[in-house]
């Protein structure tokens, strides 16, 4: 599954930094495939393709958010989530809509960072 930031959240920033696929934005920032990765254009749902630097519609305008389609709760970098092992008030959890197998966090791991 992926890590999602509750609304809880107190914006310290703790977390951005530590994602190692920049999933984590602050709230109102667009995202972007590219941030943190090797992708240069993601095919979406319906075969549309689109740039990676393309900017994205931000999650959260109010606090810290983590794209899901990006997080790989660290599989292939660390033992744990980094977000929520820094979080200070513990908001980075488990998503419960975002249900992944470990093999399949690390087949996203490997498709974000896919070696030239």
């Amino acid at each position: 599954m992926a890590i999602m930031i509750t609304d809880e959240c107190i914006n310290c920033g703790a977390c951005e930094p530590e994602c190692p696929n920049t999933a984590i934005y602050e709230g109102g920032a667009a995202w972007r495939w590219a941030d943190g990765t090797t992708l240069k254009d993601v095919q979406l749902d319906g075969g549309q393709t689109i740039s990676g630097v393309t900017p994205q519609t931000p999650v959260s305008d109010e606090y810290y958010y983590i794209v899901s389609d990006k997080c790989t709760e660290c599989v292939g970098f660390h033992e744990e989530p980094q977000c929520a092992a820094v979080c200070p008030v513990d908001c980075c959890v488990d998503d419960p809509d975002y249900r992944e197998s470990q093999e399949k966090l690390l087949a996203k791991q490997q498709w974000l960072h896919q070696k030239a």
